[in-house]
């Protein structure tokens, strides 16, 4: 069984064990293969479904099983650390990957994380709730920065949210080859060959159609280039062109 049908097959019988039970049931965060496999899959399951990833706009998301009959409320078992070196002034400047090798060395499976977001010095880790306590136990140094960890609550009224970096242009229409094209400033062939080799995700979804039609407000992932926000008026210039925003994630 290789790891697309293994995916499925665990979210089927999340479902299944949601439905049995009458209880709310949840994945592993799911890289965005295995939100598509997740949506390929939706008309199978035996319940109805909701994805969250700890922030609006998240990456990696969480899928919850949630039962038709259910009558109590429920929470994602999500938690955010917050990571600060100890003594900034003598810190190194870290990236996305040096958290993420730091937690990987520490024996946790990808899957029991989420997205990872540096912002001004300050690192946010999304994880499960039930590893929260031993990566504050243990995550104690990365690199030769030493940290120090602090659990987010709705107590400590600090919020999340993602910054943007926009650009206004205009493209010939919203099919996503011309979107991507103008986005990264590929070639229409290269736009082409990200699209055939699956490295083009639209909320989630794989996309190799070169034809799919955007919407306003679609979160377009592109493998190994980041990700955008695509926002159209449907306002055209005086030649046109269709006006459009991307708003990229920093």
């Amino acid at each position: 069984m290789n790891e697309q049908e293994l995916c499925k097959k665990r979210l089927l019988d999340l479902s299944r064990q949601a439905d049995r039970k009458n209880i709310v049931t949840f994945s592993d965060f799911l890289n965005l293969n295995e939100q598509n496999i997740y949506h390929s899959t939706e008309r199978e399951l035996y319940t109805q479904t909701k994805m969250y990833g700890g922030y609006d706009g998240a990456e990696r998301q969480m899928v919850a099983f949630i039962p038709d009959a259910l009558m109590f409320s429920w929470e994602y078992p999500i938690r955010c650390i917050l990571a600060s070196p100890q003594y900034p002034k003598y810190a190194e400047t870290l990236t996305h990957r040096d958290l993420l090798g730091a937690l990987i060395n520490l024996g946790i499976d990808r899957g029991r994380l989420g997205d990872i977001v540096c912002r001004d010095g300050s690192y946010y880790i999304f994880c499960e709730e039930n590893i929260h306590t031993f990566i504050m136990d243990h995550l104690t140094k990365v690199k030769h920065t030493v940290m120090t960890l602090t659990v987010m609550t709705e107590t400590t009224d600090v919020s999340f949210c993602p910054e943007f970096e926009e650009v206004d242009e205009l493209i010939a229409s919203n099919r996503i080859d011309c979107i991507i094209a103008k986005a990264y400033h590929f070639s229409r062939s290269e736009a082409a060959e990200y699209l055939s080799g699956e490295r083009i995700f639209v909320n989630g979804r794989c996309m190799t159609n070169c034809n799919h039609s955007c919407e306003s407000g679609d979160i377009v992932s592109v493998r190994g280039k980041g990700r955008f926000i695509f926002e159209t008026s449907q306002t055209l210039s005086k030649k046109g062109k269709l006006k459009v925003r991307f708003r990229f994630y920093k």
